[in-house]
């Protein structure tokens, strides 16, 4: 049996190509997928490695520039720790966000990764954590050193003037060295700029103090020890460990943080075998309906079920391993490309070799060929069932009623009940009511494809007329051609369902959630523009003083985070401007009048006024954020508005009773409009700062919204491999099914239907085939998107689930268009076949 198995692979090696496509390609997803992150997660843990290894202690505090009551680490106290026993050298650190502009005056880097901070020369001269490749360290005020990428980014040189923004005022520095770095921030995409010590720390934090520390240990010295001895030495809020300890534990994170990735990419994976399950299981049912006589001539001679059975898994086993061998090969150079494609998108990977475990070899070639045993297991075990004395029909002749009866009564019960956990779910919001439609859609899935052969016939029978009206003879032929064999049909198209269904609800949900957060955008803001920091975090004061001084802006508000409890309760609130913040924001009032604000009073939105029993004119005892009591009036009522706090207070209140004005947001109306001119104005009065970033409502729009399109892309690629499995499906299906009808297509050849009408009648079933996965797919998909979307719909204001008829409208054609392109090869097979030889074939 083993030896018939092997022969039967090699006599149908055309056959099984498409079987070894899908199966190749599901497993060069699962291959690259395991052995990327192993890559990734490797390089990443051995750049954290190094970066401790002449680390015996590391000592961190949660100093901060705002907040004086932790003290960090001091001069004097790092000058101890040096004198201890043991200690190699003790060196102080402190960080924080500094942007360089290229010479156009663009942020060079991301922003949330451009980082500055101090250089620490030992007795040496040098800080042991930087190797110079031109020039050397800042020493003095007015100097800076710049990591190798940003230094060629910005095209700057040592003894170039280089400006650089902080959280404050852009300044210039003279370059005066060039270093290599491993650092994670600029490995990210961003840059690192090393300052004199004592610029820094009055950049970052105090004069004298350091947030970090690291100690580095003397030949023969203990880190436990040292670690003993240090740790009395520290402020009350410092945290120290052991440099291997860090190490291990930025490793667990590393491990942690990749595993997310690896299980979305491995999911997608699974998606596209479960796809290739529909074309493996196709194509060994139609290789034993072709070899009908010869199974039964081996039961005839002796061959038992079992051994019959067998020899049909064998195949499968064989095909399995030859598709996983290409397969993981493939997913070795998908695994290189992925690395490259990060590298692409400004996040540079850590050099280090390609990691093959034997977690990923394992579990690529078990799944290739337990996959592909799982699918040939049905049509085994009806190859099996063959009876020795065979009529020679074909084994899939017509099913008996009590079979369709049953199927189809599982189908639908299980349909149902998939059906109704997706409405359940939806009456459900956040994560619960996804979960549910999870679990729903997996048993939707599953019943419709238990239910799909049924469904085939009445949904053909509707395109039947049309197709024998436009298209004659070659279009009735192909109608009945499509519906000739349900399951086969069934199968195919599954594969197509499956696809669509996720690719039309991630449309659905995707355009939903886009055209939300436009509706957001137009309907709440009436600003020209917004300005931030780069790097997300406050924008100092100055530049709100800048951008008031500024002759064209005609009005300028921040949107100041602050707030306040009442009745034992936080509350927060956006500090604006009284007068201007009506003229940045489309706020609608519902009760009083916002002009209270210049009074010193508060707006308050409609939700959290209803919630909270508030109304206009009401005073509210609250406890502000310097633990200062007082009270705030109720001026106005207003709809509740996406870009602002439910509470509005007055700058001055916030001023009065915050430390340190917390700006996210500077939102600006200039005379005229947005033009080039006016941004440039913008520009002018924030002093050229690389740091700031100055959107107008479009570059808004696509901030808010970009993310959401950029998820959508990502999905469709992804969703691509199981689309183009489906595709082959419908090929193999008609290639087969092509080389099962010799005999009829010889007949109608005879009879008078010539090669153009031949090929469009295989055309036009592969076309019907896959408009027909396409429309269950689409009305899954559709069915998913709005029922997701009503998970949703409380957290996103404005909600209204949107149908993408434009996009719907392309997967139909597309799906037209693989039909069309999936018969090629098959239809042109049909049309050369010799009349005679066909007719004469059994």
């Amino acid at each position: 049996m083993f030896r018939t198995a092997l022969r039967n692979v090699l006599a149908h090696k055309a056959r099984l190509l498409m079987t070894v496509l899908a199966v190749m390609l599901g497993v060069a997803f699962v291959s690259g997928t395991l052995v990327f992150t192993d890559t990734l997660g490797n390089a990443l843990r051995n750049q954290s490695a190094k970066s401790y290894d002449n680390v015996a202690v590391a000592v961190t505090t949660y100093a901060d520039q705002t907040d004086e009551k932790t003290p960090g680490i001091t001069t004097a106290t790092l000058e101890k720790i040096q004198g201890l026993d043991g200690v190699g050298t003790a060196t102080g650190r402190v960080s924080g966000f500094a942007g360089v502009a290229d010479p156009e005056g663009k942020l060079i880097g991301n922003g949330w990764s451009n980082t500055g901070a101090n250089y620490f020369p030992g007795k040496d001269g040098k800080d042991a954590a930087y190797t110079f490749s031109d020039g050397d360290g800042p020493t003095a005020a007015d100097r800076i050193a710049l990591d190798e990428e940003t230094a060629r980014k910005g095209e700057y040189r040592v003894g170039d003037r280089v400006r650089v923004a902080t959280n404050g005022p852009v300044k210039e520095y003279t370059l005066s060295g060039v270093f290599t770095t491993e650092d994670g921030a600029v490995n990210a995409g961003g840059s690192l700029v090393l300052f004199d010590t004592e610029v820094a720390q009055k950049l970052y934090l105090r004069p004298g103090v350091f947030r970090e520390a690291t100690v580095s240990a003397a030949p023969g010295a203990s880190a436990d020890k040292l670690l003993a001895e240090v740790k009395p030495l520290l402020p009350k809020d410092a945290e120290a460990k052991t440099g291997k300890a860090l190490a291990d534990e930025q490793a667990k994170d590393i491990t942690e943080g990749l595993s997310g990735l690896n299980t979305m990419l491995l999911a997608f994976a699974g998606i596209a075998l479960f796809v290739g399950v529909f074309l493996i299981a196709n194509t060994f049912t139609m290789l034993v309906a072709q070899r009908t006589k010869e199974l039964a001539l081996m039961r005839a001679v002796g061959a038992s079920r079992r051994q019959v059975k067998r020899s049909v898994l064998l195949e499968a086993a064989f095909v399995g391993l030859i598709a996983s061998v290409i397969g993981f090969v493939l997913g070795l150079g998908l695994a290189v490309a992925l690395r490259s494609a990060m590298g692409a998108f400004g996040a540079k990977v850590p050099a280090g070799p390609l990691v093959v475990s034997p977690t990923a070899v394992g579990a690529s070639f078990a799944v290739g060929v337990v996959v592909t045993l799982l699918a040939a297991w049905l049509p085994a075990r009806r190859a099996a069932k063959i009876p020795p004395v065979a009529a020679m029909n074909s084994v899939h002749a017509t099913a008996t009623v009590k079979s369709l009866v049953l199927r189809n009564s599982i189908g639908s019960v299980i349909t149902l009940l998939g059906a109704a956990a997706i409405v359940g779910g939806a009456a459900k919001s956040g994560s619960t009511g996804r979960t549910v439609i999870a679990v729903g859609a997996f048993l939707t899935l599953i019943g419709v494809i238990v239910l799909i052969p049924l469904l085939s016939r009445p949904v053909i029978a509707l395109v039947r007329p049309l197709l024998r009206k436009v298209f004659g003879v070659a279009g009735k032929l192909a109608a009945q051609n499509a519906v000739r064999n349900p399951r086969r049909t069934g199968t195919t198209a599954s594969a197509l369902a499956i696809g669509l269904t996720l690719v039309t609800g991630i449309s659905v949900l995707g355009v939903t959630l886009g055209q939300a957060v436009d509706r957001a955008t137009t309907d709440n803001i009436k600003a020209d523009y917004m300005v931030t920091m780069a790097n997300g975090h406050a924008l100092d004061e100055s530049a709100l003083t800048a951008l008031e001084k500024s002759g064209k802006i005609s009005a300028v508000s921040p949107q100041q985070a602050t707030g306040f409890e009442v009745r034992g309760e936080y509350q927060s609130a956006s500090a604006v401007t009284p007068g201007d913040v009506q003229q940045v924001f489309a706020l609608t009032t519902v009760s009083g009048s916002l002009d209270s604000l210049g009074k010193g009073e508060i707006a308050v939105s409609d939700k959290t006024a209803k919630s909270n029993g508030w109304k206009t004119g009401d005073t509210l005892r609250v406890k502000f954020e310097d633990d200062k009591s007082g009270e705030l009036k109720v001026g106005a009522v207003f709809e509740e508005n996406t870009f602002l706090s439910p509470v509005l207070v007055p700058t001055d209140i916030a001023d009065q009773h915050g430390s340190l004005a917390n700006i996210r947001e500077i939102w600006l109306t200039t005379d005229g409009g947005a033009t080039d001119a006016n941004e440039q104005a913008v520009v002018d009065a924030l002093g050229n700062n690389p740091a700031m970033s100055i959107m107008d409502r479009q570059d808004i729009r696509n901030m808010f919204g970009g993310s959401v399109n950029l998820a959508m892309n990502i999905m469709y690629g992804l969703l691509a491999m199981a689309l183009i499995i489906a595709v082959l499906g419908v090929v193999n299906t008609l290639a087969m099914s092509v080389f099962e009808r010799q005999q009829e297509i010889g007949m109608l050849r005879a009879i008078g239907l010539d090669r153009r009408r031949v090929k469009r009648m295989i055309r036009l079933e592969a076309v019907v085939i896959s408009l027909f996965g396409a429309v269950v797919g689409i009305g899954l998909g559709v069915f998913l998107g709005w029922a997701i979307g009503q998970t949703l719909s409380s957290e996103i204001p404005g909600y209204v689930l949107v149908l993408p008829w434009g996009r719907i409208g392309i997967f139909l054609a597309l799906a037209a268009a693989v039909g069309v392109l999936a018969a090629l090869w098959p239809a042109r097979n049909a049309a050369k076949l010799n009349m005679l030889t066909a007719i004469k074939t059994e």
